[in-house]
């Protein structure tokens, strides 16, 4: 570990040189590309050199711990045993800093909500959450734009398709996919019963042209007036787009936008996401047969979470956290789940390093 650590300090180095070379500095993109390498290692760097530090100051303190002075020997102890829980936790840092990233933790991020079981209620709960993601990007000043939505008779939301771009989108996002299932007193109950609804959550990295190439041949395009709020143009003009990928099958609508290509935009935007996605999980499917067992996102089909209303409880059944503040999180304070999903991603990824050095 601590060789590839060395090495990534000296190619940091290495690189701050080459940015202040005349020759580098005036080629822009020469200048983008080593400047971004140079910002990927600093983290990693800037650990690995406090880690040295600590080594250090405790090698020191080892040293002094054996001065005939008692003094200077009890100084000497009571620093080692401030330093040496340091140097634990620095370890496991760095450890974690040098797990094999996830490519897509950069992307933006095409979130897909879907109401399931519980009729009116369901769609009621899609609209919740929704508005639950929006206050969560907006703590993180990420941008959130519509790109599809199909409102319900009582006010909710039967799907919403949403673009979130920002900062690490997907690094915070990705295991928000699966299913989410409320438990709650409908306004319309008369009897105070609990009834349970569900819904779906999926959260595909956006894909670039580059990722995804798209054969002209493969699309079927169909336009259509849009249907339902709008302007003027609603059921006037055909300017609703649905593409059909014909090889997957795969359909995308949009029909926002009072212009055809703004729509068409918005759609390929989706049906790239779509496709990448279905790559990746082929990717998966080989990866876990290989390894004979399921690994990353882990089955969608499955319940990850319970939101309980009358108990004022959250509960993310992958990894047993259960927390009574549904109303600060329905408020899109969800950030202490993320950070509990992703420490518990990156615990997973350290045991499967250590078993395999095994």
């Amino acid at each position: 570990m601590f060789d590839r650590l060395q090495q990534m300090e000296d190619r940091y180095i290495e690189l701050g040189n080459q940015m202040a070379l005349p020759e580098i500095q005036n080629d822009r993109e020469a200048m983008h590309k080593t400047s971004k390498a140079h910002r990927d290692l600093e983290e990693s760097v800037e650990k690995f050199r406090d880690y040295k530090k600590l080594s250090e100051g405790i090698a020191e303190a080892r040293a002094m711990a054996t001065d005939p002075d008692p003094e200077m020997a009890a100084m000497a102890q009571a620093e080692l045993a401030e330093l040496e829980p340091k140097l634990e936790a620095a370890e496991a840092a760095l450890k974690v800093m040098l797990l094999p990233k996830d490519p897509n933790d950069e992307k933006n991020v095409i979130l897909e909500i879907r109401a399931g079981t519980g009729g009116d209620e369901a769609s009621l709960f899609v609209a919740e959450i929704f508005r639950m993601y929006q206050r969560f990007a907006e703590q993180h000043r990420w941008k959130i734009e519509v790109m599809s939505e199909s409102e319900s008779s009582v006010g909710g939301l039967k799907e919403v398709i949403a673009l979130i771009e920002g900062d690490r989108v997907y690094s915070q996002m990705k295991f928000e996919s699966g299913v989410h299932r409320v438990q709650r007193v409908p306004a319309t109950e008369t009897q105070g019963r609990v009834h349970t609804s569900a819904i779906t959550v999926a959260v595909l990295p956006e894909a670039e042209e580059v990722e995804v190439k798209v054969e002209q041949k493969d699309l079927r395009i169909d336009t259509f007036c849009s249907s339902g709020p709008g302007g003027q143009s609603v059921n006037t003009t055909y300017s609703a787009i649905r593409i059909t990928h014909i090889p997957t099958n795969t359909v995308v609508s949009c029909q926002d936008e009072k212009s055809q290509i703004k729509n068409r935009e918005k759609a390929m935007r989706v049906l790239r996401s779509r496709l990448y996605e279905v790559e990746m999980q082929r990717q998966h499917d080989i990866l876990a047969k290989e390894r004979k067992q399921q690994v990353g996102s882990g089955d969608r089909a499955e319940k990850i979470r319970t939101y309980n209303f009358p108990q004022n409880r959250l509960t993310d059944h992958r990894i047993g956290l259960t927390l009574h503040q549904l109303d600060l999180i329905m408020q899109g304070r969800l950030q202490s789940i993320v950070d509990a999903l992703v420490a518990d991603d990156q615990d997973q990824k350290l045991k499967a390093d250590a078993s395999q050095a095994a």
